[in-house]
């Protein structure tokens, strides 16, 4: 793979993808016309009466564009405008003024502007390929690993980047749908799954010039569908599973065209991972052997076959009846056992994929334990979470727990005797048990450090919310928050580790101990247990009590 020097600076780019000046690859009017030329795009070349194919017939056709931009406001001197989507032309009004150099479009807006136009047959294309060029062509100075999937692209992604960070000493970037990542430990709020395509080639060119040597980066069907990645070949493409998803008059007609899109990754890549349980997964056996493409498997078994079985390239079995632990081997050379931060058997597929595609990207798993190892203790924000209780230390917080339980039950026996009215809840909207809804999707943007390794930073910790006393129903054996007395030295609130998640979880999947209770991540609403022993040796499960009704 060729190496290209660019001179590295902090602070390179400002808004939505302007370039400080003297710096990268020179494009220019007649560059960009032969660039789209050589790729079937380019129509003409549009400026007032004049219509060519020469840039050269035009003024100014080796002045180099000083920005790019897909976005009038941001138009400055010597900008390179690209017209995607539904644009208008209104959107043009007083563009000259501004120094709008030349634009790129699928239609004629001479009659808006007297600057030149390049017209081609699909302006997202256009738009990918001038980008790629703007900005240093920066995915040949990175191994580029895209990953595509219905279910479990984050997780792989995070999982892959962790073995990857910890390989080359913290050189790898992230491109997902809750975080990016360009210097290989800070962590911004993504906006899309996969970037648009400027937007992704000018990260990349800030990854490149951060000392990066890494990319993993999620791919998803819109990606393709909307020439996000045109003309990116992805190092190493992986293929992880599919199930119909996303399926819609705005976004895939069809199934096949939802499969359709997704398996241009393989014919857009130079080496592909494969779930071998995957369903079609025969097809993208067929597209890779048709591309030329080398194929690594991975697949979570059963316990049934040991793991270093034929079944796949690298296999990931359970190490106990709890399936608390797996094994994972490659080519058969046993890697350990692997703990997981995040429960549920499917997130060992998972973790399974990503060393499959360290593995074809060239790394040593049998050498570099510490690399293998590396994505135990990744958290990801929004997915699995989990919530735990602290230990109760002495006998005496146990007895003042249970009967500040069993105060609380009787209380709310003795509210729901009194008038009808206070007791009747509506038949049209009954009194649910009041819920708190943690979800990762919409958190701050501005730019913070999270947790890749257990290292990393402390687990952040949340209070559930003490004033709904509706919310909790005891056994007398721990605590109810809504009753504790704010005096009592021992009424400790009860804390919340967040750990993270997949963007799915089938139902039934996880697995929960008493001290925790893991949600699904679909609704990622979450309700608090209550548990521990009393001083006697029954028990029973504190759960949200259930709301009243009362005929009328």
């Amino acid at each position: 793979m060729s190496r290209i020097s660019f001179p590295r600076s902090s602070g390179l780019y400002n808004g939505s993808g302007t370039m400080r000046k003297g710096f990268g690859m020179t494009v220019t009017l007649a560059s960009a016309a032969q660039l789209l030329k050589r790729h079937g795009l380019l129509r003409e070349i549009i400026r007032a009466d004049r219509w060519t194919l020469d840039a050269h017939d035009i003024e100014g056709a080796d002045t180099a564009f000083s920005a790019i931009t897909y976005d009038t406001r941001d138009v400055r001197e010597g900008t390179l405008l690209c017209c995607k989507g539904r644009f208008k032309a209104e959107y043009l009004h007083d563009i000259d003024e501004r120094g709008l150099a030349a634009y790129v479009a699928d239609t004629d807006f001479s009659a808006e502007t007297g600057t030149p136009g390049l017209i081609v047959n699909d302006a997202r294309k256009a738009m990918s390929l001038l980008s790629a060029e703007f900005y240093g062509r920066p995915q040949d100075e990175l191994t580029v690993v895209g990953i595509t999937g219905t279910k479990g692209k984050t997780t792989t992604a995070y999982f892959t980047q962790a073995v990857l960070n910890a390989h080359s000493h913290g050189k790898a970037a992230l491109f997902s749908s809750v975080d990016n990542c360009l210097d290989g430990h800070t962590y911004v709020e993504s906006d899309l799954t996969t970037p648009e395509s400027m937007d992704a080639f000018r990260m990349m060119r800030e990854a490149a010039d951060n000392g990066m040597k890494y990319l993993v980066m999620e791919v998803s069907s819109q990606a393709y569908k909307v020439e996000r990645v045109y003309g990116l070949t992805f190092d190493v493409a992986t293929f992880l599973n599919i199930s119909p998803d996303h399926i819609s008059p705005i976004e895939h007609p069809t199934f096949e065209d939802y499969l359709y899109c997704k398996r241009q990754i393989v014919r857009n890549s130079r080496a592909l991972v494969l779930g071998a349980a995957s369903d079609h997964a025969d097809l993208l056996r067929q597209d890779a052997a048709d591309a030329g493409v080398p194929v690594t498997t991975f697949e979570l078994l059963d316990g049934q076959s040991p793991a270093g079985s034929d079944a796949a390239d690298v296999t990931a079995s359970p190490a106990n009846a709890e399936h608390s632990a797996y094994r994972i081997a490659a080519d058969g050379a046993d890697l350990g056992e692997f703990r997981l931060a995040l429960d549920g058997d499917f997130n060992y597929a998972n973790a399974a994929a990503a060393l499959a595609i360290a593995h074809a990207a060239g790394i040593d798993l049998t050498a570099d334990a510490a690399a293998t190892h590396a994505m135990e203790p990744v958290r990801i924000a929004g997915r699995m979470e989990q919530f735990h209780e602290p230990a109760v230390q002495h006998a005496g917080d146990r007895r003042l727990r249970a009967q500040l339980c069993l105060r609380d039950r009787a209380a709310r026996v003795s509210s729901t005797s009194g008038s009808a009215r206070s007791t009747r809840a509506s038949r049209l909207s009954p009194a649910r048990p009041a819920t708190r809804r943690t979800t990762g999707a919409r958190r701050s943007s501005k730019r913070r450090s999270i947790a890749s390794t257990a290292s990393s930073s402390p687990p952040r910790t949340r209070t559930p919310n003490r004033s709904s006393t509706s919310a909790w129903r005891c056994n007398g054996t721990s605590p109810c928050p809504a009753s504790r007395p704010p005096s009592s030295p021992t009424a400790r609130a009860p804390s919340r580790t967040r750990s993270t998640t997949p963007e799915r979880t089938p139902t039934g999947s996880t697995s929960s101990s008493s001290s925790a209770r893991v949600t699904n991540a679909g609704s990622r609403t979450t309700t608090s247990t209550c548990r521990s022993r009393a001083t006697t040796a029954s028990s029973s499960a504190c759960s949200p009590e259930p709301p009243k009704r009362t005929n009328r």
